[in-house]
């Protein structure tokens, strides 16, 4: 059996909701704003990685979830 359980945290201002994703073969995959090209070569980051921006909001968020 697969299954997945989703936690989504709004804040006051109804701004967008972020998400945890908890898998049943106990990964936790977060929702976040994805990181252009530009701001990868910016940060100097790995141009090949699929990355996403984790905000103190998406951090609030995990937080008031545990």
């Amino acid at each position: 059996m697969n299954f997945r359980v989703e936690l989504v945290w709004q804040d006051g201002d109804a701004g967008a909701a972020s998400s945890v994703y908890l898998t049943s073969d106990g990964r936790v995959i977060l929702q976040g704003r994805p990181i252009s090209a530009e701001d990868k070569q910016k940060l100097s980051l790995p141009a090949d990685a699929d990355m996403i921006s984790v905000d103190r909001n998406l951090i609030r968020a995990i937080k008031e979830m545990l």
